[in-house]
């Protein structure tokens, strides 16, 4: 009898043994790291230096920056008053002329036609010592023009909320703008006006989606001779919402748009808010939500740009998660994932990291061919 009631344990045992195995190792490849100032929803974060600048979240005006070295948060200000976030984009803007390393421009825009904001930020190092500021640092102030005119991107009827954006162009003044239900745009960032607008074509809406610009030194652009010997550069982008996947290039010269379809897997098909990340010719999705089933995931997929391949990965986030924020470091060897929504729609101030080596084989190939090198050289000399 006692025989019998061991036999009948053992797969409950091994089951209880395969999550706590599971769980060790969930614990091991993401790093939890000190809790935000303040749960967050749908925030949005640019990268400078060690600095990842937390910039608000729906009804959450205050921004912060998280010292990677330190592993310390420091206030920078708050959206002003009339400000409503919700499903806002930020973007550091490209200055072609500023050679001063230690400030760089943030565009905050966003807001349905009713509420909707234009935003720049001249940002300074919280953690710096610099005494020399220029006015009105570190705050958020109209987006103007070359005549002190406030400037609102976007068309009367546009809507923005959810809206994802990247900067492109030969001299990096593109504004390209992705937003619900079909839409993308180009806005001129050296004449404040918009030059394109067109439909993508996609079957359903876009909406908190992932909007990436295809990596190859920073920006990947394919240069080519024109009948005319003239320099023709085209642009490519990449956008997934639920079922739709899309490569977009951008023919500047032309000014037209080429898009072609992508595979999309079943595993990520039916969700969107997905934090994300591109790097070496990947895209890493972690978490979503079904809005169908409001399922939130905590599942990490893989799309491989050249190959054209998804691959969804047995290792998991912790927890299910929605509407987070994913950012790479400055070095290039860590991701973090920053905010969301769990699967019970309460705001989260967690902040986990997991080393990019865990999920891009390209960059472990990368790490072992170094290794091999120095041992190589150390065994040479």
């Amino acid at each position: 009898m006692a025989n019998r009631n061991t036999a009948q344990e053992s797969p409950k045992r091994q089951n209880e043994q395969t999550k706590q195995s599971q769980h060790l190792i969930t614990s091991t490849i993401f790093q939890s790291l000190k809790d935000l100032p303040t749960p967050l929803d749908q925030s949005q974060c640019v990268l400078h230096k060690h600095e990842i600048l937390i910039c608000g979240g729906v009804d959450k005006r205050a921004c912060y920056s998280y010292h990677t070295l330190k592993n310390e948060y420091e206030f920078i200000c708050e959206y002003p008053s009339d400000v409503r976030l919700w499903g806002h984009c930020v973007v550091k803007l490209v200055d072609n002329n500023n050679k001063d390393k230690n400030q760089i421009t943030l565009l905050s825009f966003g807001g349905d036609e009713n509420s909707r904001h234009t935003l720049v930020m001249k940002y300074i190092s919280v953690w710096s010592n610099i005494s020399k500021k220029p006015n009105n640092y570190n705050q958020w102030i109209p987006f103007t023009d070359n005549h002190n005119y406030p400037i609102i991107i976007g068309r009367d009827n546009d809507n923005y909320l959810g809206v994802r954006a990247v900067i492109g162009g030969s001299n990096n003044n593109l504004l390209f703008i992705t937003f619900y239900p079909h839409n993308i745009s180009v806005f001129d960032l050296n004449t404040f006006q918009f030059i394109k607008h067109d439909t993508l074509p996609t079957d359903n809406s876009i909406f908190l989606h992932c909007f990436v610009s295809r990596p190859e030194n920073g920006q990947w652009q394919e240069m080519t001779q024109t009948n005319q010997g003239k320099n023709k550069q085209n642009y490519e982008m990449l956008l997934f919402c639920k079922k739709a996947g899309l490569s977009i290039e951008y023919d500047e010269d032309n000014n037209t748009f080429q898009f072609l379809q992508l595979h999309v897997c079943d595993d990520i098909a039916p969700f969107n808010s997905h934090a994300y990340v591109c790097i070496n010719d990947i895209i890493l999705f972690f978490g979503g939500w079904n809005i169908d089933n409001s399922v939130t995931s905590k599942s990490v997929n893989k799309y491989a740009i050249q190959e054209n391949k998804w691959m969804t990965f047995q290792n998991t986030l912790p927890s299910p998660l929605k509407n987070s924020v994913a950012i790479l470091d400055e070095d290039f060897n860590h991701m973090h994932i920053i905010g969301g929504l769990d699967n019970k729609r309460t705001k989260v101030s967690t902040h986990i990291k997991t080393s990019v080596r865990v999920w891009d084989v390209l960059q472990l190939v990368i790490v072992c061919v170094s290794i091999y090198f120095l041992i190589t050289v150390h065994f040479i000399l």
